[in-house]
């Protein structure tokens, strides 16, 4: 796998906000063998929320949020923006189907390959680095954007592709090119003046923590007993994300886990708003304050 550098030489950087205002995190200190960045982390305290599906103000106001790419960051916040890095988002099938389709995974029968949880989501194919290089020529004005409209930091979702499409007879993505395409991601965010979060794929939290991630996103890391995985390696940088259809010992006892991040919220499975009929949301108390 090519040697990706986080940055080719040491640049300060400025956040700059047209809409929001950053919230106080920290300067990121980067792994040994990295030159730094200068990039702002979230803050590990204050009110959470995790908006992919409507994005909504909270009485009290919001210290983090994510929110996707296409919402506006909230007013005052620290604003994550969400990006599917490795597969389609759903109503863009026509980008890539026109004169993109060797960017997405086919099957061994050369039939092209859906998430089984998302069938509305083709799976990326990062196999070569020509396909990396244009897949990054589609998705970095993503990646651009986010920091023009004034977030903090993006999230890169489905970094796990690697672990769930393991067989030709499924579509094959091996975890060196998918770590190889991450890591651009890492140099156009940090570039951009964007930190950038590790999404899920425990397996990999040394790994992306090495290649350049500043913190991590984790969903359901309590329900499978892999939220050590993340605080593990990045410690308080973590935001924690439950969900009401899968938590298997109650809230309680997820905020109960000294393995848990400082940040750990429940949500519905859709994520809706407020006005929604299966909204949910409740977030832990600080940790020194349990």
């Amino acid at each position: 796998m090519p040697q990706k550098l986080v940055v080719a030489a040491l640049v300060v950087l400025v956040l700059t906000s047209c809409q929001a205002g950053s919230g106080t995190g920290q300067a990121v200190d980067e792994p040994a063998g990295q030159e730094a960045t200068s990039v702002t982390l979230p803050p590990t305290n204050g009110q959470f929320d995790y908006q992919l599906g409507t994005a909504y103000e909270l009485d009290g106001g919001l210290d983090v949020v994510v929110r996707d790419a296409t919402a506006g960051p909230a007013a005052g916040a620290y604003n994550v923006c969400y990006v599917n890095g490795f597969q389609t988002q759903p109503g863009e099938a026509d980008l890539w189907l026109d004169g993109n389709e060797d960017l997405l995974l086919h099957d061994a029968a050369g039939e092209l390959v859906v998430d089984p949880d998302w069938q509305d989501e083709y799976v990326l194919d990062p196999s070569t680095e020509a396909k990396r290089d244009r897949i990054v020529d589609i998705l970095g004005p993503v990646i651009t954007g986010c920091a023009d409209a004034g977030f903090d930091a993006v999230e890169i979702d489905n970094l796990d592709t690697w672990t769930r499409f393991t067989e030709p007879s499924t579509g094959l993505i091996e975890r060196d090119p998918a770590l190889a395409l991450a890591g651009s991601y890492i140099d156009l965010a940090h570039e951009s003046g964007l930190a950038i979060g590790q999404k899920n794929a425990a397996e990999a939290t040394t790994a992306a923590r090495e290649l350049g991630f500043d913190f991590a996103v984790t969903e359901e890391c309590a329900a499978y007993s892999e939220c050590g995985s993340y605080t593990g390696v990045y410690g308080e940088r973590v935001l924690q994300i439950e969900y009401t259809d899968n938590l298997p010992a109650g809230f309680d006892a997820v905020c109960a886990d000294p393995d848990r991040a400082p940040l750990t919220i429940l949500r519905d499975r859709d994520l809706v708003g407020p006005d929604g009929a299966a909204y949910a949301y409740e977030q832990c108390q600080p940790v020194d304050s349990k």
